[in-house]
């Protein structure tokens, strides 16, 4: 097995644990304040440190763990959802009007970054995770129908595809039954990928305000109100990066790691 899987697994374990820990337990409430014991630093009782509120720090980036999880797995799962049916169709109906409609609008989408999509819906519709969520999921539909797409074409003219075409089955049955199961590792690759992307687009809303408002934790907000304290007390800026860097490298590892492992023609080479 890959060690960049090993070591991205476990540090995607490692902070999935602490936000399905936190559904049941936190060291500290997250909604009390302590403002005399504001801005302490690591220490035994509160292991790591106290924001400008005096609230434990640990118990924050659980809970914010737990946000950012949640936005960014339902933000891929929209994007699966829906670009990988319409990326098996435009390679299903390649060269038609349909293709066309679909491909067109995918660079419509790209043709703007997304964290300015995310920013303009949110701002429409106003902050929120919910909004978040949608606003992200928005951006990994063409991702996704575009990868679904182009690994989708590498399979119809293959021998045992021309076969269930002989056998008389139609094309959404075939992109069901025999392109979908071929292309799955692939997918699940770009899975981890726009996760880890996810991670940082809920940071960055959340961080100028759009995204999961208060008293719900997110690391990007906990960014935002230690920008003016990083000089005072290092540790309340530190550790939410840290968290978000850490999630971000375990994701990305794990991905490249389940590339090695799924991708046959890298286990060939490696034989």
């Amino acid at each position: 097995m890959p060690r960049t899987l090993i070591l991205g697994a476990f540090l995607t374990a490692l902070f999935l644990g602490g936000a399905l820990l936190s559904f049941v337990w936190t060291p500290y409430d997250i909604e009390l304040l302590d403002i005399p014991n504001r801005l302490h630093a690591p220490d035994a009782v509160n292991w790591l440190g106290t924001d400008h509120l005096g609230r434990d720090i640990l118990s924050m980036i659980m809970m914010g763990a737990r946000t950012s999880i949640a936005v960014a797995l339902l933000a891929v799962g929209i994007g699966m959802g829906i670009g990988v049916p319409l990326g098996l169709t435009a390679a299903a109906r390649r060269g038609s009007l349909l293709d066309e409609v679909i491909m067109r609008g995918n660079d419509l989408i790209f043709a703007f970054p997304s964290l300015v999509i995310a920013i303009l819906i949110t701002a429409v519709f106003g902050a929120g995770a919910a909004n978040a969520i949608v606003a992200i999921g928005i951006f990994n539909i063409p991702v996704f129908a575009r990868v679904t797409r182009g690994a989708a074409l590498s399979f119809w003219s293959r021998d045992f595809i021309l076969a269930a075409r002989a056998a008389g089955k139609n094309k959404a049955r075939i992109s069901v039954e025999h392109i979908l199961p071929n292309i799955a590792n692939l997918l699940i690759v770009q899975g981890t990928i726009q996760f880890s992307l996810g991670i940082l687009a809920e940071a960055a809303l959340s961080y100028i305000g759009l995204g999961a408002q208060p008293p719900t934790a997110s690391w990007g907000r906990m960014l935002a109100d230690a920008q003016t304290l990083a000089a005072l007390a290092p540790h309340v800026a530190l550790i939410p990066g840290l968290a978000i860097v850490l999630m971000v490298l375990g994701l990305n590892l794990m991905g490249d790691g389940l590339r090695d492992l799924l991708d046959p023609r890298i286990r060939v080479a490696r034989t």
